[in-house]
């Protein structure tokens, strides 16, 4: 892995602190912390089974919530030994319902009701469990840590409701940190039972965890819980406006077309049966089904309560966020978004972009270097470091190419318009060829985005391309359209995609996918003006709006040609109308900027003829 350089340590032992003198300690090289084998043996381990009470009652039954807690941690630290955590919550760990028989009928027009959604399969509970997970123990405990797992709230065996995005999943995971550092109470048992003290720990507590579990390290940061030191979020959902919506527009995550917030609580609601009827009255049907609003997509309080970025004021955990370019899961918006305010602020941040699709921890050593420096006090540099890791195309994710920051600081935004022709494939310029007709696509969700960008002609889509690039060229940054558009009927989809052409099929979808689709972006033309509040299209009447497509960062290989595609519902992520619906899109008020390394002279010398 091409680490920058740090501080070489040839061996920091940390000594504990306690009467005792146990027979190990952590230790520390080269700014990591070290397999001890004194640790390494899991024979050995103390493995603890409680209940931290929380500062909620979720479930209405009067009493506060208590949160299902393991830990493992070495047998040392019953010897004296004070060791820090890593710490991994979540709604998943007790299994999840069927989640293809949750999801919502999406073959109904833009704006209408909804077609109720009439499956509601439960998640089921499992008894008899004593362990919650064993992930990250062979990786942590081995070097010097406790590993600590908890289930979310109304998951498993914690009390309590699920609420998707409500406080109690940063209160939660809030409370088991202040029981680590012994401002909470913890007991044997989920009722009654005997007080527990996490007499191990230094108090430094670093999270973890990927998707669901990667936006819960995020979510308790915002609390500004005093001993949570720093969060490795891998591809966290930070906005579940951004996550179910875009600009106005119903947009589900991808491979998950149907999926809304209230079909992700019954994903998850694995918890007490006897607690079900009160929870899915009270949160899916009173707060997620009430407030979502499935018809219009417009932003509304209820999703601003939903938006971690709004809420970081009181974070001072150190940052490592992790993601990927091609995760149309959860889209790379979720960290960039995050990241952007978390600069502002000063607070200690780190980036780490694969070219994968959903999920990718950074490297160990990298995941190291971030817990030993801010959980462990070891002065590693690691805060010196780049800023930005990202993994090029085509090599391992294991080895990151470092950069000075994210988006690349030699990143300029260059203006391209389109020129005629977008049934087959017009121009797209950095400077205007005169004025341009306006040019119509007509809806037809039976082809997907990827079909509609291979085919030589199509009345379904609008297609530029810019001149055949002779020398690779470097994107890095966020996409931006701007777009004058005229729509047959009162409502529609716009979905607009950036893709490297000529299409070329790979190995499988996701390879195909991540080989020709640069960035994506979607809209709903009704909230030109304000994405609060839509308004319905007068047919023929021109409306512009503009918006910005999904963070990237990847390099154009010379030969191909970089297009902006246009077109109405996009199969794989928006509803389903039926066919017919007419776009008229203004070419001469029509234009995307991208974010090319080296600006507008990087873009002339790649398409010199």
């Amino acid at each position: 892995m091409m680490l920058a350089r740090s501080l070489l340590l040839t061996a920091i032992v940390v000594a504990p602190l306690g009467a005792q003198s146990p027979t190990a300690t952590p230790v520390f090289a080269n700014g990591m912390a070290q397999v001890v084998p004194a640790f390494a043996d899991s024979s050995t381990w103390i493995r603890e089974q409680l209940w931290v009470e929380t500062s909620f009652d979720t479930d209405g039954d009067g009493k506060p919530d208590r949160v299902h807690v393991t830990v493992t941690r070495p047998r040392q630290t019953a010897e004296g030994l004070k060791v820090a955590a890593v710490y991994e919550t979540s709604p998943y760990f007790a299994g999840t319902a069927n989640g293809r028989q949750i999801l919502w009928d999406v073959k109904q027009e833009v704006g209408a009701v909804p077609p109720p959604r009439t499956q509601f399969p439960e998640a089921p509970y499992r008894e008899g469990r004593t362990r919650i997970s064993e992930s990250h123990v062979r990786d942590w405990v081995p070097r010097g840590f406790a590993v600590v797992h908890s289930e979310s709230p109304g998951t498993g065996y914690s009390q309590g409701c699920p609420t998707v995005g409500g406080a109690n999943e940063a209160l939660a995971p809030k409370a088991v940190i202040d029981w680590i550092n012994g401002r909470a109470k913890g007991y044997t048992a989920p009722v009654g039972g005997r007080e527990v003290r996490a007499d191990w720990a230094t108090g430094k507590v670093g999270m973890t965890g990927t998707s669901y579990n990667g936006t819960l390290p995020l979510a308790a940061a915002t609390t500004g819980v005093d001993g949570l030191a720093a969060i490795i979020p891998v591809a966290p959902n930070t906005s579940y406006y951004h996550y179910y919506r875009s600009n106005g527009l119903v947009r589900h995550p991808g491979g998950w077309l149907g999926e809304d917030i209230d079909s992700l609580w019954d994903f998850i609601a694995s918890g007490d049966p006897a607690k079900r009827a009160y929870c899915k009255a009270t949160y899916r049907q009173g707060e997620l089904l009430a407030h979502h609003d499935r018809q219009t997509g417009d932003w509304n309080a209820f999703w601003a309560g939903r938006d971690y970025v709004r809420q970081l004021d009181s974070l001072k955990a150190a940052v490592l966020m992790a993601h990927a370019f091609n995760d149309w899961n959860v889209m790379p918006e979720h960290s960039a978004r995050v990241v952007e305010v978390l600069k502002r602020r000063g607070i200690p941040v780190q980036q780490y972009y694969h070219q994968g699709g959903h999920g990718g921890a950074p490297p160990l050593d990298m995941m190291n270097k971030w817990f030993s420096r801010y959980l462990y006090d070891v002065p590693n540099g690691v805060e010196n470091d780049p800023k930005a890791w990202i993994v090029r195309e085509g090599v391992d994710r294991l080895q990151p190419t470092a950069y000075a920051d994210y988006p690349n600081p030699a990143a300029e935004p260059v203006i391209l318009v389109p020129t005629a022709g977008g049934r087959t494939v017009g121009g797209l310029m950095s400077t205007p060829a005169g004025p341009q007709p306006r040019e119509t696509l007509v809806d037809d969700v039976a082809l997907s985005g990827g079909e509609l960008a291979a085919l030589a002609e199509s009345p379904n889509r609008l297609l530029y391309a810019t001149p055949e690039l002779r020398e690779p060229l470097h994107l890095s940054g966020t996409a931006s359209i701007t777009i004058r558009v005229a729509s047959s009927k009162p409502a529609a989809n716009l979905s607009v995609w950036l893709v490297a052409l000529p299409w070329t099929p790979g190995r499988n979808a996701a390879a195909t996918e991540a080989a020709n689709v640069i960035t994506r972006g979607w809209a709903d033309p009704q909230n030109a003006s304000s994405i609060e509040r839509g308004t319905p299209l007068t047919p023929g009447e021109f409306r512009r709006l503009s918006f910005t497509l999904q963070p990237d960062d990847q390099i154009i290989p010379a030969g191909k040609r970089i297009a902006l595609m246009v077109m109405s519902s996009d199969k794989e992520f928006t509803l389903w109308p039926q066919a017919g619906t007419e776009l008229t899109i203004d070419l001469d008020a029509t234009s995307i900027t991208i974010p090319v390394v080296g600006g507008v002279e990087a873009l002339r010398r790649a398409t010199a003829r």
